[in-house]
């Protein structure tokens, strides 16, 4: 019996709303897929590129970035610079061969554990639909 592919993405989620909100969702037992791997992180905005390029050398399929609301930030501005150092970082994915689709930046706040499955869901089910990343991937 062949067992389907499931792909392997690394979460970086701010503690204080985005792994709140993955926390609701584990806590109000919403199913969504075990292929995240999540990484407490203060703040989205101390997310640095560097982790989400390494990352996919170590055989991440998709890399996903999660804080809180623009005007929500614990740290008032941190999430800003994520949105704005995050556009560029998708654009420099994009020359390096890798499909727009397998990074999201997403704002999900510590109420929102549905939001979070639901994005969970969706990751998975568009880097399904694309395969492994085979792109600047390490070799063992």
């Amino acid at each position: 019996m062949p067992v389907e592919w499931q792909p392997k993405i690394v979460g970086f989620a701010c503690r204080w709303c985005t792994y709140a909100g993955a926390d609701l969702a584990g806590t109000s037992r919403m199913q969504y897929p075990s292929s995240i791997r999540l990484v407490r992180v203060p703040c989205s905005g101390r997310v640095n590129p560097s982790f989400v390029i390494r990352a996919f050398q170590r055989g991440a399929d998709g890399v996903l970035v999660a804080g809180c609301h623009p005007g929500d930030c614990h740290y008032t501005s941190g999430n800003l610079f994520t949105r704005r150092r995050y556009s560029l970082v998708q654009r420099f994915l994009g020359y390096m061969g890798i499909e727009p689709e397998r990074f999201r930046v997403e704002w999900i706040s510590a109420a929102e554990g549905a939001r979070f499955a639901q994005v969970v869901k969706e990751m998975t089910r568009d880097i399904q639909a694309l395969g492994p990343n085979r792109k600047m991937r390490e070799e063992p």
